[in-house]
């Protein structure tokens, strides 16, 4: 039998050797070097602008978040007797975890006392389960979380928008003190750190100096390998023309893969806030390549990066510049009164504005719409409300004043926000901790090509509709017009995704009972992107459609839901038979640019614009 104490490498103990420095030496050597750098890296960013408490920015949140937790530790301070039981729930919790621990050392089958969501990546290292030490922090963290959710649920004399607030800051505490955040309660990260003597925290922060040196005002976090990407190459590669540009917006018309085309074109207006090419990530996932395939004309707005020379834009100008005008130029490029349109997030807001805007005037350009993942109500807009209150907008307005626009990684960051566990740590972890490059991924790309919001525009979006709440309760004038969604008749679909963060379904929903015409709801699966990106031959993500069509008048989501009937896969298909009724008869294809002329080749020049 071998004697492990004559064993210093612990050969018989792979557990043991897992953790052990291959090389004291070289591991003292990348010390030295983590630390020159480390401390380099810590004074460049604290001197940076995001260190600041500008909008969006870590710091401002950072107070934001202090703030809300001062409020919430008063309104205990004030009932102590209620705090101390609280207190000692959590003491007991943890005496609980400690004997059970002790118990698994000594030889006994103990099962945890708590564990992670299925779907919860953070602890999906067998370590986190199999190893003693690692499994008590996953455990002492999530007690701790599960009971200061409990305490936060129980918090009185918090209105409905504290309340938000507190869960919002919460989740972002909560996901950034995980234990698989700490280089040295992470078992992945610690066997990388042994194994090659510390080299992988010695690239991690090479690949940290990288982002910061690319970074504007904000830490970019690379989501992706950025280098394996471009548009127009391997992205955004649809055939097209462009027919049509000005200031605002560059026309995209598809070139025909059918024999026979439906005499109705269809335009696509999404949001400003992203470049529009998500809907045309590669031949596999492109939303756009699957309708030109079912036989529609196509045309597609692509929104400009604009620099502080367009200030001064507003959102009246990118509807009658934007969308109107780009409506009329498919118009007389296709020769047809009326055609299809389709609004994608923002671009649908805008969408659904212009159609009541267009509504009081007696005209009607449009033929039917289509709204994904759309709010026009942001009653119930989610945790985008929380980034809209008038002091956030006043601080805001001040810095699109003085730049002349919102530059886009301040958005993304909001975005990251709003799913730190998914769309932050992991990445940071991946890193700066494993010293590991991102992998390559399409959206991933898309999401960190970003886009600038002209100040005008941005400023009177954010506040008129998700601090005021204007349109959606009859208050909003745009060019002289009082507007009213009632007035909007026209058949709608109307597309939500059941785990959308930014339209959440059941604001969707709310919205979609404004207007007077039929309206199609339907409910996909997954999220805002995912959720519409779906292709059918993947079969991925199920929808959800109402049996008898109806429009969804007084009932409920939750009503709505539980008379719909799921479908499984896509709802593209369920969509393009509801088109083809009101896209008229096929007619010969339509060759980009008969018209209006070809300015250039698709995907544009705007798209490829960078911020």
């Amino acid at each position: 039998m071998t004697d492990k104490k004559a064993d210093p490498e612990n050969k018989t103990n792979p557990e043991l050797s897992a953790y052990q420095i291959s090389d004291p030496e070289a591991f003292a050597q990348n010390l030295l070097k983590i630390f020159e750098q480390g401390s380099k890296l810590a004074s460049e960013y604290w001197n940076r602008a995001d260190g600041k408490a500008s909008p969006y920015s870590p710091a401002s949140e950072a107070n934001e978040a202090s703030n809300t937790i001062n409020e919430i530790s008063q309104i205990w301070m004030a009932n102590p007797a209620k705090f101390t039981e609280a207190q000692t729930e959590l003491l007991q919790n943890y005496f609980r975890l400690w004997n059970r621990q002790l118990r698994r050392l000594s030889g006994e089958e103990v099962s945890p006392l708590v564990e992670p969501e299925p779907s919860d990546n953070r602890f999906k290292d067998p370590e986190w389960s199999q190893n003693p030490f690692f499994d008590f922090w996953k455990q002492a963290y999530l007690l701790t979380t599960n009971w200061a959710e409990n305490v936060l649920d129980e918090t009185e004399g918090l209105d409905e928008h504290a309340r938000h607030k507190a869960e919002f800051y919460f989740r972002q505490i909560s996901s950034a003190l995980s234990p698989s955040n700490f280089p040295m309660l992470n078992p992945e990260v610690l066997r990388a750190t042994m194994s090659s003597n510390a080299t992988n925290l010695v690239q991690g922060l090479s690949q940290l100096n990288q982002d910061m040196e690319k970074s504007g005002d904000l830490l970019k976090i690379s989501q992706t390998d950025t280098s394996s990407f471009e548009v127009g190459e391997n992205l955004a590669t649809t055939p097209g023309k462009i027919v049509f540009q000005n200031d605002v917006l560059q026309l995209i018309q598809y070139t025909p893969t059918t024999d026979k085309v439906r005499e109705t074109p269809l335009m696509m207006v999404p949001p400003w806030i992203n470049k529009y090419y998500v809907l045309d990530l590669n031949p596999q996932k492109s939303f756009i390549k699957y309708v030109v395939d079912q036989g529609f004309t196509t045309f597609v707005i692509s929104w400009v990066n604009p620099d502080d020379s367009m200030s001064h834009k507003t959102f009246e100008d990118y509807m009658i510049e934007g969308l109107l005008t780009a409506a009329d130029a498919v118009k007389r490029e296709t020769n047809v009164d009326q055609i299809n349109v389709l609004g994608y997030c923002v671009g649908g807001t805008l969408l659904g504005t212009t159609l009541a805007y267009i509504a009081q005037h007696g005209e009607q350009p449009f033929n039917s719409v289509t709204f994904l993942t759309t709010q026009v109500d942001f009653t119930k807009a989610g945790d985008l409300l929380l980034f809209t209150d008038d002091s956030q907008l006043g601080a805001l307005d001040k810095m699109m004043k003085e730049r002349g626009y919102l530059d886009g990684s301040r958005m993304a960051n909001v975005f990251n926000m709003m799913r730190p566990r998914d769309l932050i740590w992991p990445y940071i972890v991946n890193n700066y901790m494993l010293g590991k490059k991102p992998f390559p991924f399409d959206l991933l790309y898309w999401n960190q090509d970003s886009t600038r919001m002209a100040a005008a525009n941005h400023a009177f979006y954010l506040r008129e509709y998700y601090n005021e709440n204007n349109l959606a309760e009859g208050r909003m004038s745009i060019a002289g017009t009082k507007l009213d969604l009632s007035k909007v008749d026209l058949p709608i679909y109307e597309l939500a995704t059941k785990e959308d963060h930014i339209a959440p379904a059941v604001s969707v929903f709310k919205g979609a009972k404004l207007f007077s015409g039929p309206v199609e709801f339907v409910l996909a699966g997954s999220g805002h992107i995912a959720g519409v990106v779906n292709p059918p031959e993947k079969i991925k993500y199920q929808h959800w459609t109402h049996p008898h069509d109806r429009a969804p008048r007084e009932e409920t989501l939750e009503e709505w839901l539980s008379n719909a009937v799921e479908q499984p896969g896509s709802w593209w298909p369920h969509w393009s038979e509801w088109l083809t009724e009101k896209s008229g008869d096929l007619i010969a294809p339509r060759e980009p640019g008969a018209e209006l002329g070809v300015i250039e080749d698709a995907p544009g020049s705007f798209v490829k614009v960078k911020s």
